[in-house]
């Protein structure tokens, strides 16, 4: 596909996605710069430069395109920073050349853009004190700030390729190659995006400038102190999320708020925030980091076979990067669209009120609890009920860190626990307080000797036994196999039995995690917890499944999926388990 420039008699490769950034910046140029077509060069040769160089567009002061006005340096979208200044250096060489000196030079890659100001007594190697908010309109100055509240060019909501296009470019900067961890970087990241949405919502009159962006002729420095004080205000009102300061560079700064500042996050639709978000953070939590992410199709199966509304109380005791939270909040809305029309205070009310309230989450992991905060600020809200713990310490520290957390107060877990791990009593004297912390008692003896060490997912399971009401409380917890058939896991399967109802197995197949970096074979298994005193029957009937298909395969690409029907037939069979026992077992049912 060819796009001829009809103004200056140009043809040129639409393909190219340099020329599809070159082909909307010139657009730009006309309808929101307001200049003439005819004086818009395209692929112009700079005079005396060695190599020959070509600059991508040109504004002309005349229809003669003689007299250069800007210099525009145009790279297709999501380029590294490196190749960002790169580019950089190009448009200042070609907008300083002797016979070809502009009064302004830019670079334009998608949304992220940087523009200079060469006028007076700026120096042809001047890259910081003349940076400007945005190239002037119709051969004017240039502005202070390019974004104001209810003004001519405000911040916007944009699609879920431009939201992931732009967190990738701020990771990417903040991670530098690896001298950051990725949980490091992101961490950074979400400091700067904290900022952000409170900028948004900051009160301010029509006509204001968002604080969030680059100001004209302010070096990085200054701007990086202005984030930065913004932060520190920010961090005083809501302590709950960060209490570290920023620690990332002045330039590195600069950098994400170039890639950021056009983006209004608080109006992006949740949806395309949420799935966004899901698919930077597949990419993401990989190898050393799959322990922190589960495939967002297993979560979402998990909580449609448990089924969380806004009138449970939900818990996530091992959170990671929050999905299990933010699926069972998809779930609430989709239950508010069954009775509220979209829009109305009635259906805000009923997902965000659960959003805040009724939902709560734990993480270990300080950066990966910040991570997992983020997401829910960034999905309105809840995160303040999201603790950096470690869930399996004594209930009595949890419940001090947030008085929800205790005993028997959640009708929902919905987690997907560490594998593999160990709890050791040396490091963690409260292991033996656990019935799992416990070895049997040998001979006539009825002491029980504490146990050295614990595998964490078994504690797991005692865990969330005591988390959940009695009777009634429900969990969707993903268990490995050998928790469910090893012979010398018997005795935690005879807790399981004794404490739960286990209402379905769903048996994954041994891809399922092989995408994150691990190949434990894993179920989905969902109980309810017995009430104190219950009787336990033998007919008690067991969903169980094993599906082939579950969304992706063992490389994450993208197949289709069996979970849905598996999660149809399963409240079915809550409903009437009958068509789904064997013929056998139900001639036997009494009449």
């Amino acid at each position: 596909m060819r796009i001829t420039y009809k103004a200056v008699g140009r043809e040129e490769i639409y393909d190219d996605p340099e020329e599809k950034v070159r082909a909307d910046f010139w657009a730009e140029l006309i309808y929101r710069y307001s200049y003439e077509p005819q004086r818009i060069g395209v692929e112009i040769t700079v005079p005396d430069r060695t190599p020959k160089d070509s600059a991508d567009l040109v504004v002309f002061r005349d229809d003669a395109r003689k007299d250069p006005f800007a210099v525009i340096e145009t790279k297709k979208d999501g380029i590294t920073d490196n190749e960002f200044s790169q580019a950089v250096e190009q448009a200042a060489g070609n907008g300083t050349a002797d016979k070809f000196r502009a009064e302004y030079v830019g670079v334009v890659a998608g949304l992220t853009r940087r523009f200079l100001d060469f006028t007076g007594a700026y120096g042809a190697l001047e890259r910081e004190k003349n940076v400007i908010a945005d190239l002037p309109a119709a051969y004017g100055k240039p502005q202070e700030f390019k974004y104001t509240k209810g003004g001519p060019l405000d911040i916007a909501a944009v699609s879920r390729e431009d939201l992931i296009t732009a967190i990738r470019k701020s990771h990417q900067t903040l991670w530098q190659g690896g001298k950051l961890s990725p949980p490091q970087a992101f961490s950074e990241l979400c400091k700067l995006i904290f900022v952000k949405i409170a900028d948004e919502k900051a009160k301010r009159k029509d006509g204001e400038p968002y604080q969030f962006q680059i100001k004209t002729h302010e070096s990085a420095k200054a701007l990086a102190g202005r984030i930065r004080k913004l932060y520190d205000e920010q961090k005083v009102r809501d302590p709950n999320v960060f209490t570290e300061t920023i620690k990332v560079s002045d330039g590195q700064t600069r950098a994400i708020v170039t890639h950021l500042q056009e983006i209004n996050l608080s109006a992006t639709d949740l949806d395309v925030k949420g799935l966004a978000f899901e698919q930077f953070m597949d990419g993401f939590f990989k190898g050393d980091f799959g322990q922190y992410f589960t495939p967002r199709d297993v979560i979402r199966f998990a909580v449609d076979l448990v089924a969380p509304t806004n009138d449970d109380r939900v818990l996530d005791p091992a959170c990671g990067s929050g999905g299990f939270l933010l699926y069972a909040l998809d779930a609430v809305r989709a239950e508010a669209d069954e009775f509220y029309a979209p829009n109305t205070s009635e259906h805000y009310a009923h997902w965000h009120d659960f959003a805040m309230t009724q939902l709560h989450g734990i993480e270990v992991n300080e950066e990966i609890c910040r991570v997992s905060k983020m997401n829910m600020i960034l999905h309105d809200d809840g995160h303040s009920n999201v603790v950096c713990e470690d869930a399996l310490q004594p209930m009595k520290h949890l419940t001090a860190a947030n008085r929800e957390l205790r005993a028997g107060n959640f009708d929902v877990v919905l987690t997907n626990p560490p594998f593999g791990a160990a709890v050791e009593l040396s490091d963690a004297s409260w292991l033996e307080e656990y019935e799992f912390g416990k070895k049997a008692p040998k001979g006539k003896k009825k002491t029980r000797e504490p146990r050295e060490s614990q595998k964490t997912e078994i504690v797991f399971i005692e865990r969330v036994w005591g988390l959940l009401k009695p009777g009634t409380g429900r969990v969707g917890i993903v268990l490995p196999d050998g928790v469910l058939y090893n012979k010398t896991l018997a005795y935690v399967r005879e807790f399981m039995r004794e404490r739960f109802q286990t209402q379905a197995i769903v048996s994954l197949p041994a891809s399922a995690f092989a995408h994150y970096g691990t190949t434990v074979k894993a179920s989905v298994v969902v109980m309810r917890r017995r009430a104190d005193g219950e009787t336990i029957s033998d007919d008690e009937p067991t969903f169980m499944a094993a599906p082939e298909k579950i969304g992706y395969d063992a490389t994450g690409r993208k197949t289709a999926s069996d979970l849905p029907e598996i999660a149809k037939n399963f409240r079915e069979f809550l409903a009437d388990p009958t068509p789904f026992l064997p013929e056998e077992i139900v001639e036997e049912q009494p009449a």
